[in-house]
């Protein structure tokens, strides 16, 4: 009786023995302790527009950016997937790797549908790969709107810049407003867009030039903007460039026959050659 149970007891005790590690061997962990991954780094969000939310004209977005160069691009397309507008912003960012506000506000063509989606991303400067993007869907919001033209130079259709004074329109979809001549105005500052630039448009006024003030007396626009349009503008073309972009675009008015182009008042000793 006694050997049967020792008999017993040895299988019981090799059992146990062969399903425990021994030194050499590696403890595996099931795959529910394994770590998890680290979350993926957010470097762009939006704060507005929320997913469906009714977007207007000019379409606003509101979000934060720790980007490249606090370079912040953007994009808004139609429900089927074309493109309304695509251009770029920078984001206010105290430092290097900092996030900074960022605030677009963007005139768009008139969409086929009723439904989209904006895009804000940014571009690798490594291999122009589009990181962190971020997609929203929107409704477009029924709007009363008028159609203006801002006239830019164009580098496809004058080479060269052989013509300086020559200058070629593109649409713009505004709200509806009476003062309908100012606003063409603030589109022409705005510049073109990407998309318009990859087709030969640019413009020859500097970068964030702001309108003080526009009146229009017995058919003469005066035009005055602050220093920002005379800054670094040498050169006989540019400086008849610029005069064209502004004039052509308030020319196009039935009301405006002519143009007097001001900085802070002074009109008689800028944009020199």
């Amino acid at each position: 009786m006694l050997a049967v149970v020792f008999f017993y007891y040895k299988q019981d005790d090799q059992s146990q023995s062969s399903v425990l590690p021994t030194a050499n061997e590696e403890q595996v962990p099931s795959p529910e302790t394994q770590p998890a991954s680290p979350p993926k780094e957010v470097n762009i969000t939006i704060s507005e527009p929320k997913a469906n939310d009714e977007v207007g004209l000019p379409l606003i977005v509101k979000g934060q950016a720790r980007v490249f160069e606090s370079t912040v691009n953007y994009r808004l397309k139609d429900a089927d997937g074309s493109l309304l507008v695509e251009n770029f912003t920078t984001a206010l960012s105290p430092d290097m790797g900092q996030f900074g506000a960022f605030e677009i506000s963007t005139m768009y063509p008139k969409p086929k549908g009723i439904s989209g989606t904006v895009e804000v991303f940014w571009y690798s400067p490594k291999d122009g790969e589009e990181l962190d993007k971020v997609i929203v869907p929107v409704v477009f919001a029924e709007v009363e709107t008028t159609n203006v033209k801002v006239f830019f130079g164009n580098r496809k259709m004058d080479p060269g810049s052989l013509n300086c004074d020559k200058v070629y329109p593109q649409d713009r979809r505004i709200p509806k407003t009476t003062g309908v001549a100012k606003a063409a105005l603030k589109q022409l500052l705005a510049g073109p867009t990407i998309n318009e630039g990859d087709n030969g448009f640019f413009t020859s006024i500097n970068q964030g030039t702001k309108l003080i003030s526009l009146k229009i007396d017995n058919g003469t626009a005066f035009a005055d903007f602050d220093e920002m349009l005379g800054v670094n503008v040498g050169g006989s073309c540019r400086v008849t460039v610029i005069r064209a972009e502004i004039e052509q675009t308030l020319k196009q008015f039935s009301t405006i026959k002519n143009v007097v182009i001001s900085i802070n008042g002074r009109s008689e000793d800028i944009l020199q050659p």
